[in-house]
């Protein structure tokens, strides 16, 4: 009775790797949350010694205009603005995402409702090539062709934030229609049926059936491409100017919080506020990114309550 009593009790190799499974898993997951808590702690340990340790204002920071944070204001406070930067990166962020949406869900529509065939033999296989191509690459495209353009349609010296939205549009055309395309797919077919059956036609039933069943999906793609746009930093620099200047118009040269990062952070000495007040600009982009996953995040559960 005691053997059997044993053997019953006793855990089989599958449960014991199953367990040990389930160890390596929480081990890995515990890592990866404790790697980002300690580049959280650690950009915000920089970025708020701005404000901590060199005594500067918050309000200078957001809402100032005058970028040069080597010199002093009359009144005797570094001149730190950053409203410029945030200025543009919006600026840039949306008006690529505003032009890159139509595109997206056009390539979309037909690659998933009107020939699918076609856009998965060709369409698919240049998006995913899009995706491929490295932001130096974009970059370079941009200041070959579209700042040249730019210079010769509007006048100017060609940089500035029309050219980084047309860059930067072209750059995130591919995220956004990857994810429409899984957006539309994931409708229910039964919702096509319903439409033709009730005597809807096809461009009806896309229009009033499909497009506003995956608006969730495509609202969290547009999301999603802000979101990248907003944190590209090589290619918008190499066509936007690097002005720290309030942009006035479209073709004026201009800078981003992304552009003003990768020119200054290898010329400064760390612990300066030279050095810290480039930190703050990486907490206030790291906020940002979390700002979009929580958006994103938010419009799925929308969609999912909808579902």
């Amino acid at each position: 009775m005691e053997d059997i009593r044993d053997s019953l009790t006793r855990k089989s190799k599958k449960a014991k790797l199953e367990q040990i499974g389930k160890g390596i898993s929480f081990l890995c997951i515990s890592f990866i949350v404790l790697v980002v808590i300690a580049i959280f702690y650690f950009v915000a340990s920089k970025g708020l010694a701005t404000f901590f340790k060199d005594g500067a204002s918050v309000s200078d920071f957001l809402f100032g205009t005058k970028w040069n944070p080597s010199s002093v204001s009359e009144k005797g406070t570094p001149l730190i603005g950053a409203l410029p930067m945030i200025t543009g990166s919006f600026v840039v962020t949306f008006l690529s995402a505003l032009i890159a949406t139509p595109f997206a869900i056009g390539a979309a529509v037909f690659m998933t409702e009107i020939s699918p065939k076609l856009g998965t033999k060709i369409l698919q296989p240049v998006i995913e090539l899009l995706v491929g191509i490295p932001s130096v690459v974009y970059g370079f495209i941009g200041l070959s062709i579209i700042v040249p353009a730019v210079r010769s349609v509007f006048g100017g010296s060609g940089f500035g934030i029309l050219a980084g939205t047309f860059v930067l549009f072209v750059m995130i055309l591919p995220t956004v229609t990857s994810m429409t395309v899984d957006a539309l797919k994931a409708v229910p077919r039964y919702y096509r049926e319903a439409s033709l059956a009730l005597g809807a036609t096809r461009w009806q039933t896309i229009y009033k059936v499909v497009l506003r069943a995956a608006i969730p999906g495509i609202l969290t793609s547009v999301v999603f491409g802000m979101a990248r746009a907003f944190g590209e930093a090589l290619a918008i620099q190499m066509v936007i100017g690097n002005a720290a200047l309030m942009p006035h118009n479209l073709t004026t040269p201009a800078s981003t919080l992304t552009s003003v990062l990768t020119m200054g952070i290898g010329n400064t000495i760390m612990g300066t506020l030279e050095n810290n007040v480039l930190w703050s600009l990486a907490l206030l982009l790291l906020l940002m990114s979390l700002l979009f996953n929580i958006v994103i995040r938010m419009i799925g559960k929308k969609g999912a309550m909808k579902a």
